[in-house]
């Protein structure tokens, strides 16, 4: 009992060991430990015949007043403490709490079963499996919470070059060519406030947003590599969600790494269809792929995007090399 006013206090993120509230519960269980040395003298409580049998005395129920009185404790603790706590949380220990009560309960009146030990069992087993299960969410909510880190970290640390080339390729194009100076800075601008809103962002977001990031994207990207970069989309199917930063990153590490002056042209295709058991994106480019060390800079941003999948829309990631060079990747949701 006054371990479970430690565990209250716990999950309620209290400090126990100077609590008034876990003093009092260590005072009662305190004097529940006299009544049982007590006991031990005399027969009032229970007591022992010759013959080796178990007997209850006319104070019994003495015996059981502070673990009741204890229980009661632990009620109001709880109650005292139901803002700080889930409600999964709350609802473990009032169920906790009340089987061995009851249990207790009827024991002070009827003899000859063990019903507060079995009672005690039981709610024993539930708070393990309540214990696990809540340490497995809190697991995956944690791995949830580093993913969208890296997401935002990923964010933060945007190429300084990507911006310089771009902001450069702006300034000239404003005396050669001004109104493609404009639509670029206009996709630029897109891009940018895309990016940073995606940070904000717990949850899914409509394939279309991301579409648009994606766009916004590769436009300024072409502008930069006119002739070196080139661009198909085959998106009828956009009635789905998919977590912030899943494409762009995708499609921008497929650049990165496949545009090369001394090779030819990178071709980059992004189509999406309606599958039997959700939707698929598949971005495929015939560049030079990347090899399979898993530390290498392409990995490890697959790596974080197939995390987020997984655990915001239990979604999959794969990476295939195409026979005719290059690389797919497949996005399951």
């Amino acid at each position: 009992m006054p371990y479970l006013t430690v565990y209250i206090l716990y999950s309620a993120k209290n400090a126990f060991k100077k609590s008034i509230i876990m003093h009092i519960s260590w005072l009662i269980w305190e004097i529940y430990f006299a009544t049982l040395v007590i006991t031990q003298f005399t027969k009032d409580i229970y007591y022992i015949t010759d013959d080796n049998v178990y007997q209850r005395g006319h104070l019994y129920p003495v015996l059981l007043v502070p673990l009741i009185i204890l229980s009661i404790y632990n009620y109001a603790v709880l109650f005292f403490k139901k803002k700080a706590i889930s409600k999964k949380q709350f609802i473990a220990f009032i169920i906790y709490l009340t089987i061995p009560s009851v249990c207790m309960l009827i024991q002070m009146f009827l003899y000859g079963l063990l019903l507060t030990v079995i009672g005690t069992s039981i709610a024993s087993i539930f708070m393990f499996l309540f214990i696990l299960s809540d340490q497995i969410d809190e697991y995956i909510l944690q791995k949830e919470e580093n993913a969208k880190q890296r997401a935002s970290i990923s964010v933060l640390e945007m190429r300084p070059h990507f911006v310089y080339n771009t902001l450069t390729s702006i300034y000239y194009l404003c005396e050669q060519n001004p109104e493609k100076a404009q639509e670029l800075i206009l996709n630029f601008n897109t891009y940018l406030r895309k990016n940073f809103t995606a940070i904000a962002k717990d949850n899914t977001i409509p394939f279309t947003e991301e579409l648009e990031h994606t766009r916004a994207y590769l436009a300024v990207e072409s502008v930069r590599f006119e002739d070196k970069l080139f661009v198909e989309y085959d998106t009828p199917y956009t009635n789905f969600r998919i977590p912030p930063l899943t494409l762009q990153p995708i499609v921008e590490n497929a650049v990165k790494h496949g545009i090369d002056p001394e090779l030819e042209p990178l071709h980059i295709t992004i189509r999406t269809r309606e599958s039997e058991n959700g939707s698929e994106i598949e971005v495929s480019d015939n560049g030079p792929g990347f090899t399979g060390d898993e530390n290498n800079e392409p990995h490890i941003a697959l790596a974080n995007i197939k995390e987020r999948l997984e655990f915001m829309c239990n979604g999959k990631l794969l990476i295939e090399s195409n026979e005719s060079g290059g690389t797919s990747v497949t996005i399951k949701i």
